[in-house]
């Protein structure tokens, strides 16, 4: 039984009164499933239903349940009355709490909006303060170029007046006229500059030319002396009828001569003198020669090792020139065998002295034969005891050997990173650093060498591009900026297809911890204008990466106080450029 046929089971007494309320709740569910009222609670719908169902029944004359309560009539009025007054108050107070929202979410807009003018207001105030302040400093240089130019037209030492004065002006103008004379009677007394030039290297030839006649001039008396001596001697062992053989009585001049002390000033040393010498004029001549023929005929003979060791230890060093070295790497030989070109460079190497430094050519063609023929021990041997002319192209070479032979890379990046080293090419020092996996190493000689510049440091970035070593140039210095700019080091690889991937991790990176690590990193950019940060949102709106454009020009233009008012990267820079 259904709550209402409860509540009126006592009035109802015929089926046609028991039949009008079922039609009535029948109504009523029907229009509230029509109108889809909740089941449970307070509902302006259900209250509509209820409100117009009553009226209609209170208007019908012969409703039997009126008409059986017709007492009750007025007082049903006045309560329905007063639920509907209470309702549409209720109503009233909503939409008056509604329409205060409203006004307050307004006023809270305005109030923002308020903000952020009063924001571009003083920031508008002070830029004209700059430009106000900018254009009085260009007005005082004008006035001051102004008055220069005009103080330029004065006579110098004379007033205003006495510039005007024609008397004044004859006075000076014969002060500057004996001014002239003098300088031109002083003019007649010098000599051109060229000459005192010319003069000045006459006098240094002529002190050179004396040293050489004065040490000359000691050798021959160091020489006359010791003729002087040795004549001596035999004078008395004429006189003295020859007591003992001629040779044994010079051997022992000549020996007491080389133990003398040489206490005389006159004589420099005289144990210099009887050192052996290389043979010189015709002997030497001779000697050359003999090596030559020694060499030739050993060669002929395919007696390569016998031959390269005749070569380097040739007089002079006739033999130790490229051109010898060219002569062995045109001999072919059997595969397995060491080429003779390859045994010249052994044999130069250990027949140089401690100080003695094969020449750049040399270098060069003898490090490839050994680095061809498998011998890099020898040339890790020459490079450290400094037996090599170090150059640029000889650490280029071991750097191309390292890369063809990934099996001995590390020894030969190190030797190509000693001969850039001492040939001050620092650049390929660290990016032979990088190579060998020693970024932090390479980071931190790039940060500490006075020589590198940040170009250079891009140089070695894009030649060994890694996460690592960007992240490790971009980071900023305890007491200086940054050595690479995150903005220009960024728009550099992104321009580049290859590099590209290592740029874009470094800002995924930024993106990935939050929008305020973004933000401070373009912030802290010191070294990146707005222009730089604005061509690296274009280029990764160019590789489809509009997560990042939009996370950067977000960040740009919050700096000006405004928010980006569209997605597209072209419109958001146009309004950057309005609010800035």
């Amino acid at each position: 039984m259904s709550r209402s046929s409860r509540f009126t089971a006592d009035i109802l007494t015929t089926d046609s009164d028991r039949s009008f309320i079922r039609s009535l709740n029948e109504f009523m569910e029907h229009e509230k499933k029509c109108l889809q009222c909740p089941g449970e609670g307070p509902d302006e719908l259900r209250y509509t239903v209820h409100r117009s169902v009553f009226s209609k029944v209170l208007q019908l004359k012969k409703n039997p349940v009126i008409g059986r309560a017709t007492a009750y009539k007025r007082l049903l009025l006045a309560v329905k009355s007063e639920y509907d007054s209470t309702i549409r108050e209720l109503q009233r107070r909503e939409e008056e709490a509604r329409a205060a929202r409203l006004t307050v979410a307004a006023s809270e807009s305005r109030r923002k909006s308020l903000l952020t003018c009063e924001r571009q207001a003083a920031h508008l105030r002070e830029r004209i303060s700059t430009l106000q302040r900018e254009t009085a400093e260009l007005q005082e240089e004008l006035e001051r170029e102004k008055t220069s130019k005009e103080q330029s037209t004065w006579m110098p030492g004379l007033t205003v007046a006495e510039s005007e004065d024609p008397e004044a002006l004859d006075g000076y103008l014969k002060d500057m006229e004996a001014q002239r004379d003098a300088l031109l009677d002083r003019k007649s007394h010098c000599v051109p500059l060229e000459v005192k030039t010319k003069l000045d290297a006459e006098l240094q030839a002529a002190k050179r030319r004396r040293d050489e006649l004065s040490a000359e001039n000691n050798h021959l008396t160091v020489l006359y002396k010791r003729l002087r001596s040795v004549w001596d001697c035999l004078s008395s062992w004429e006189e003295e009828g020859q007591p003992a053989p001629l040779g044994e009585l010079v051997g022992s001049t000549l020996e007491n001569i080389r133990e003398a002390d040489g206490t005389d000033e006159d004589i420099c040393s005289i144990k210099q003198l009887f050192e052996d010498q290389e043979p010189a004029g015709a002997d030497a001549s001779e000697l050359v020669s003999d090596y030559l023929d020694r060499f030739l005929e050993l060669f002929e003979l395919a007696q390569y090792e016998d031959a390269a060791l005749i070569a380097a230890r040739a007089p002079r060093g006739v033999l130790r020139n490229i051109d010898t070295m060219e002569m062995f790497k045109g001999v072919e030989v059997l595969p397995g065998s060491l080429s003779p070109s390859f045994l010249f460079f052994w044999a130069l190497l250990f027949t140089a002295g401690a100080d003695g430094e094969l020449s750049a050519p040399l270098s060069l063609q003898g490090v490839s034969c050994a680095l061809q023929s498998g011998a890099l021990q020898l040339v890790s041997y020459a490079v450290t005891h400094k037996k090599l002319t170090f150059t640029e192209e000889l650490g280029d070479i071991l750097t191309e050997h390292a890369q063809e032979n990934p099996g001995v890379a590390d020894l030969c990046l190190t030797l190509a990173t000693i001969i850039y080293e001492a040939c001050r090419l620092h650049r390929k020092a660290a990016l032979s650093m990088c190579r060998r996996g020693l970024i932090h190493s390479a980071a931190e000689f790039l940060k500490h060498c006075e020589d590198l510049t940040a170009e250079d440091s891009m140089w070695v970035l894009c030649r060994s591009p890694s996460l690592s070593l960007l992240q490790l140039l971009t980071e900023p210095l305890q007491d200086s900026a940054a050595i690479l700019s995150v903005g220009g080091a960024c728009a550099a690889l992104l321009a580049d297809p290859q590099r590209r991937p290592v740029a874009l991790q470094l800002l995924d990176s930024f993106v990935s911890r939050g929008r305020g690590a973004l933000e401070e990193v373009i912030v802290g950019d010191v070294g990146s204008s707005v222009d730089v940060w604005t061509h690296v949102v274009s280029l990764c709106s160019e590789l489809e990466r509009d997560d990042l454009s939009r996370a950067i020009l977000s960040v740009l233009l919050s700096q000006s106080g405004t928010r980006i008012v569209t997605p597209d990267p072209e419109g958001a820079r146009l309004m950057e450029h309005v609010y800035l």
